[in-house]
C-alpha cells in the first residue's frame, strides 16, 4: 500500500514493515510520526504480531542512534570491515563490530565493539540493536541465525535469504545453473565412491570442495587421478563436513566483476578486471582486464544478472573463468566487498567500499569510472610465522604513486594477507611496475 511518493507500508504474512525509500525526497518527522501511527493501527487491525517491526524500522528512519549520520554494524571485524568502516565514516557514519576474536584490524576504527560467537542469534541481536544496519563482511554467518534479525524487524543486507543461496556452494551452483548461467559440471559427494563414479562421467581432474566456509584456496583440493582421493577427504574431513565436486576448467583467464546493487534494485558494476593467483590465493589485480570489448560486455551482463538472480544488495564479487573455447564460466560469487575489488580505493570515483555503503543506506550509488587509464593491485602476504609489523615500509613508503594499506594483524602466518599496494598508471605495465617495487620492499613475519 503506497500511502504518497516515498512511503510505502508492504504487508507480510508475519509482520508489517513501514519502509521509507531514501533514495527519493525524504519525509519530514512530522510526516512519519503519522504515518507510523497509521502503520500501527492497520497493523493491529490486522492481528499481526508486528508492532516491534514497525518501531524498530521507525526508529532507524529517523536515525536515533547519532545525529551526523547512521550507524553501521558489520558482523566480523577484519580487513573488509576496516575499509568499509573507513567509507562509512566519510558518510557521517559510526561503526560497530561483532567479532569472534580480539584485536582485530577494525576494532581501532569501531566506536564499539562486541565479542562473541556471531552464529549465535543473541549476539546477532545485541549488535543489531546497536545500530541501523546491519551488513557481513564475509559469508560464513549461518543465514538461520542472520533471520532472526530481520523477523525482530532490524535491518540486514544482503539479507538472510541472500546469503542462504550463496554461502553453500553446491546451493549457489545450483541458483546460477537453474538460471541459465555457465559453470562447469558439478555434484555432491557424499562418500569416496561417488567421487570415482563422478570421475567416470566428467573425467579427471576434478576439485573436491567444502560446500562451506571455503576462502582464498582453503576448502579446494585439486584431484588428478583416483590416488588423490583419500588424501583429500580426510584433510576435507569429508566424514563430518558436505563436500561436492566439480569438473576443473582448463582456462585460459581468471576474471572477475564487482558489482553494486541499492535497495532499489538499481545497480553499478566495476570494469573486468584480471587477477592471478598465488598458491590459490589471489596475488594480483590488473584493471582492466585486457580483453576486448564485446567479451567485457558480455562478462558484466553475467555478472549483474548473478547478483540480480539472488536479489542481491550491497556490492558483490563475481569471479569468472575464461575457458580456451572462448566461453565465460561463472566460477563463484561472494555476497560482500572483495579483493578483486581493492584497487577501487584509489582507481576509482568511489570505491566499493563506500558503494556498498551507500547500497545498504539506501542512497544514491556513486560513479564507477576509473580516473587512470590502468591500475594494479598486488596483495601482501605473510611469509614466516611472526609479528605483524610490515618490516621495510619505509622503503616502501618512498615508491612514489604507491598506495600501501597494511591491515594491522598482530602477527602473520604463510600466505596470509597482511595487506595490499595500488598503484595507477598510463598502462598496465607502468602501474604494476610500481606497485611490485613497492611491495618487493615489505615483509610480514621479519624482524623488525
Amino acid at each position: 500500500m503506497v500511502l504518497n511518493s516515498h512511503i510505502s507500508i508492504v504487508l507480510y504474512p508475519q509482520r508489517l514493515y513501514l519502509t521509507h525509500n531514501l533514495c527519493k525526497n525524504s519525509a519530514t518527522v512530522r510526516e512519519l510520526q503519522i504515518y507510523y501511527a497509521y502503520c500501527v493501527k492497520f497493523a493491529n487491525f490486522y492481528e499481526c504480531a508486528a508492532s516491534e517491526s514497525v518501531t524498530n524500522t521507525y526508529n532507524k528512519i529517523k536515525n536515533k542512534h547519532i545525529t551526523s549520520g547512521h550507524r553501521v554494524g558489520i558482523v566480523g571485524g577484519g580487513q573488509l570491515a576496516k575499509m568499509i568502516g573507513l567509507s562509512a565514516m566519510k558518510l557521517g557514519c559510526e561503526v560497530v563490530i561483532l567479532e569472534k576474536t580480539e584485536k582485530t584490524p577494525s576494532s581501532s576504527l569501531a566506536v564499539d565493539t562486541l565479542y562473541g560467537d556471531w552464529n549465535n542469534p543473541s549476539n546477532l541481536l545485541n549488535l543489531a540493536k546497536k545500530v541501523d544496519v546491519v551488513s557481513l563482511e564475509n559469508e560464513f554467518v549461518d543465514a538461520n541465525s542472520l533471520k532472526v534479525l530481520e523477523q525482530a524487524g532490524h535491518l540486514l543486507y544482503p539479507t538472510s535469504t541472500t546469503i542462504e543461496l550463496v554461502q553453500d556452494k553446491l546451493i549457489q551452483k545450483q541458483a546460477l545453473r537453474d538460471a541459465g548461467i555457465a559453470v562447469v559440471p558439478f555434484a555432491a559427494v557424499n562418500s569416496q565412491e561417488e567421487i570415482l563414479q563422478l570421475a567416470d562421467k566428467l573425467g579427471w581432474p576434478l576439485v573436491l570442495k567444502a560446500r562451506r566456509d571455503g576462502y582464498d584456496g582453503k576448502g579446494n583440493i585439486t584431484l588428478n587421478n583416483a590416488t588423490d582421493i583419500d588424501d583429500a577427504w580426510s584433510k576435507l574431513n569429508g566424514n563430518n563436513q558436505k563436500l561436492y565436486a566439480e569438473a576443473f576448467c582448463h582456462f585460459t583467464g581468471e576474471l572477475a566483476v564487482m558489482v553494486t546493487r541499492g535497495l532499489d534494485g538499481k545497480m553499478v558494476n566495476y570494469p573486468v578486471v584480471e587477477s592471478v593467483q598465488k598458491d590459490h590465493v589471489c596475488h594480483i589485480v590488473r584493471a582492466p582486464a585486457r580483453i576486448d570489448d564485446e567479451l567485457s560486455d558480455a562478462m558484466i551482463e553475467l555478472a549483474r544478472k548473478a547478483v540480480k538472480i539472488i536479489d542481491g544488495v550491497g556490492t558483490f564479487g563475481i569471479e569468472m573463468f575464461l575457458s580456451k573455447e572462448n566461453q565465460i564460466i561463472l566460477n563463484e560469487m561472494a555476497p560482500r566487498v572483495h579483493n578483486s575489488g581493492h584497487y577501487t580505493i584509489e582507481a576509482c570515483e568511489c570505491s566499493q567500499f563506500e558503494n556498498h555503503v551507500r547500497a545498504i543506506l539506501g542512497m544514491p550509488l556513486g560513479s564507477t569510472k576509473m580516473i587512470a587509464p590502468a591500475a594494479v593491485m598486488i596483495n601482501m602476504l605473510g611469509e614466516e610465522q611472526g609479528r605483524g609489523y610490515p618490516v621495510g615500509i619505509e622503503k616502501a613508503l618512498a615508491v612514489k604513486g604507491a598506495h600501501i594499506h597494511v591491515y594491522g594483524k598482530t602477527t602473520t602466518n604463510i600466505g596470509r594477507k597482511m595487506g595490499h599496494i595500488t598503484a595507477l598508471g598510463s598502462d598496465i605495465n607502468e602501474a604494476e611496475q610500481i606497485a611490485s617495487k613497492a611491495a618487493s620492499c615489505i615483509r610480514f613475519g621479519a624482524q623488525k
